[in-house]
């Protein structure tokens, strides 16, 4: 017989979300009955219902209410016959939290630079010695990836913080920065779950329903199964601990080179220490195994009633950009079928500029960003915000948060609440191109006031130095604008903003060298400089005017331990 229980993203503080209908859920016995009540703060009923526990889960929805403070919440199991199996329940069993908010929810979600800590980045000392209450509550979702007897006791531990705790230094940097800006904006409390994993691809936050619907993304499951192929459980269990032990000795003197050895490069640290073991071995106890992270954090979340999402995540599916725009869309369409929310909204980040100076430029986030762009475009309520300048030379994980938190928030206020023009809070997109004897005009949207020019002479100069140093010299006309002939090769284009008709929100490219333009493109690489911005001071969106240019990218960067941030 089941224990009764409430799932554990209930307790004391929790944030609950106003005006919508509100999901409470848990566990027991078959055929119990639930009862359960949601107080205001001078006791007075705001709604109830009750339900039976079916299959050991029972859900109740209470009516919407509006956004206030010091409410309580009393989950009752009755005592009496089981109807279903005609015996005898326990006796009753009542559950209170209180101090609960009714606000407005976030899911934060994604990998390493979602998950980054505020005690972490650079504006987090700032952050943490403020005394003023942000309104902002932060529930982190249990972090084990294998279901074992530790997990549920682990869950137990879990609840909602407030800013009185001493946890909030490991809150998500982004999560917490677009609480606080939102909590200002809209008056009320804002809750935060984080849900989220460093270096894991979106598809270990999937159902394998979803991933087995396209033969693509299929691939995902197939290279597990073969993987693991004639390995017991206990077996995949084993080499998933000795790699653990293994990998963290590795890190350790990983960490000691960096910070002992002035300059060292990762080929150096490998050379010295062996290959790095990360990600480990293919197991039913890696994190980063497709569905995993879905049945062992999403699912204990499911379905706690959200405003939206906010997501960021891209970098670990980028050894195969080809199918992200279908691995993302199918996992926001997943998320919405299990959230019984066809409209939710996500929020979500296009990648930021990011390559090490041994790398190559395989282009490979380029056609990451250009799917997470086909989202923006073709997906109902997913909303992109541009990050192309927020990255760093040398490092995966842009230390600087606010920004790139406060955008998303930007994002969210004129797209999901409405409170601005949403041409405010969206960077320029293309939108259309015109082909006018050696011209090709392009049109943008969110940009009817036009673009300006930002001097980002320090990236140029990395992009420069790294692009030498690989036998690749950046041209002497280089702008960031390319564009080809029908043979698809890529020249350095002239640019001038606005066109003859008066509208600002136009780009004309030209090349000498390109007769009758066919293609274009800005920002195609990995890591380089964004110089163009709208006059609502977001950059440009990196582009390609056309997939049918031939271009595709076939490699990827092999660094991999700095896909994940120490905890």
């Amino acid at each position: 017989m089941a224990q009764f229980q409430v799932a554990a993203v209930f307790s004391d503080h929790c944030v609950l979300q106003r005006n919508k209908n509100i999901f409470i859920f848990g566990y027991g016995s078959n055929g119990v009955s639930v009862q359960v009540a949601l107080f205001d703060k001078n006791d007075s009923l705001l709604s109830k219902n009750s339900t039976k526990v079916y299959g050991e889960r029972w859900e109740v929805q209470l009516e919407p209410q509006i956004a206030q403070e010091g409410c309580k919440l009393e989950i009752e199991k009755k005592a009496g016959a089981d109807a279903c199996t005609a015996t005898t329940t326990e006796g009753t069993v009542k559950i209170t939290f209180t101090d609960i908010s009714i606000g407005e929810v976030w899911l934060a979600g994604g990998q390493s630079n979602m998950e980054f800590e505020l005690q972490n980045c650079t504006e987090g000392p700032e952050a943490l010695a403020e005394t003023k209450n942000p309104n902002v509550r932060f529930y982190y979702t249990n972090k084990i990836a294998w279901k074992d007897e530790h997990f549920y006791e682990a869950e137990k531990n879990t609840c909602w913080q407030t800013w009185d705790s001493e946890y909030k230094k490991s809150w998500s940097a982004v999560g917490y920065f677009f609480a606080k800006k939102l909590a200002a904006d809209l008056g009320c409390t804002v809750g935060v779950i984080g849900c989220n994993w460093g270096g894991t691809s979106a598809s270990a936050w999937m159902r394998k329903e979803f991933l087995e619907k396209d033969d693509e993304l299929r691939t995902y499951i197939t290279e597990q199964i073969e993987g693991t192929k004639g390995k017991s459980i206990e077996q995949q269990c084993k080499e998933y601990d000795d790699y653990e032990k293994e990998n963290a000795i590795w890190q350790e003197k990983c960490n000691h080179l960096y910070a002992t050895v002035s300059g060292i490069t990762w080929a150096k640290v490998q050379e010295e220490l062996g290959a790095c073991p990360w990600p480990g071995p293919r197991s039913c106890k890696n994190p980063y195994r497709p569905t995993g992270l879905y049945d062992c954090m999403l699912s204990r979340i499911l379905p706690y009633t959200l405003k939206g999402v906010i997501w960021y995540q891209g970098e670990s599916d980028d050894h195969k950009p080809g199918m992200y725009y279908k691995l993302f869309s199918a996992m926001i369409d997943n998320w919405r079928t299990d959230w019984h929310d066809d409209s939710l909204p996500f929020v979500f980040v296009q990648l930021p500029g990011n390559r090490y100076e041994q790398d190559k430029d395989f282009k490979h986030w380029c056609f990451i960003r250009e799917a997470q762009a086909k989202i923006h475009n073709t997906i109902k309520n997913a909303w992109m915000t541009c990050a192309l300048e927020l990255g760093v030379f040398n490092d995966i994980h842009p230390k600087a948060k606010r920004v790139l938190a406060e955008r998303m928030e930007q994002n969210a206020l004129a797209n999901v609440y409405n409170k601005l023009p949403p041409e405010k809070a969206l960077s320029p997109m293309l939108d259309s191109t015109l082909i006018i004897g050696n011209k090709m005009i392009l049109t943008f949207t969110n940009a009817d006031d036009g673009f300006v020019l930002h001097n980002d002479e320090k990236t140029l100069q990395e992009y420069k130095t790294v692009e030498q140093n690989q036998g690749t010299p950046v041209p002497e006309d280089f702008t960031g604008f390319e564009i080809a002939g029908c043979d698809g090769v890529y020249y350095p284009a002239e640019f001038a903003f606005g066109g003859t008709d008066g509208k600002l929100n136009t780009i004309t490219l030209m090349s000498k060298k390109v007769a009758e333009p066919r293609f274009a493109r800005y920002a195609w690489y990995n890591y380089g400089p964004a110089t163009v911005f709208g006059k609502n001071g977001l950059p440009l969106a990196p582009f390609r005017t056309s997939s049918a240019d031939s271009q595709a990218a076939t490699e990827h960067a092999e660094i991999q331990q700095i896909m994940t941030v120490a905890n």
